[in-house]
């Protein structure tokens, strides 16, 4: 590529291959759903609901832990697995809703990434939890 860098060259093969596995998945997860016909099943409301249920059962594995103890229970294998499948739960939920809703869900994440890159600059959030418009 003509005036491009040989990193912003690997940048953009990597891209491509982020933008084709993405595409594989959901290609995958709407196949899956359109075998079992649960289409009907997922509007915009059903799978908002079930991205949330999901996530509440992710939480559910560090429920009653301290924040300091939290990666530690990661280091059990039985519940690592567990985390491991609820997170994939979340994140195939949210992909098929971001399907149904036409959304493009890479766009959307770059998009607010710049938002948030404005609302919490370096100098200003570094190192701070804090929330600021």
């Amino acid at each position: 590529m003509r005036g491009f860098t040989r990193l912003d060259e690997m940048a953009f093969e990597i891209a491509i291959k982020r933008h084709a596995i993405r595409e594989k998945i959901a290609d995958a997860i709407t196949r899956f759903a359109a075998e079992r016909d649960w289409h009907q099943f997922h509007d915009p409301k059903n799978l908002a609901m079930a991205v949330a249920v999901e996530a509440g059962e992710l939480m559910d594995h560090f429920r009653w832990v301290h924040s300091d103890q939290s990666r530690g229970i990661l280091d059990d294998a039985r519940t690592r697995a567990g985390v491991e499948e609820e997170a994939a739960d979340v994140m195939i939920l949210l992909l098929e809703f971001a399907t149904v809703c036409g959304i493009d869900i890479a766009a959307a994440v770059e998009r607010k990434m710049a938002r948030n890159a404005e609302r919490y600059p370096v100098d200003l959030a570094k190192g701070r939890a804090v929330k600021h418009d």
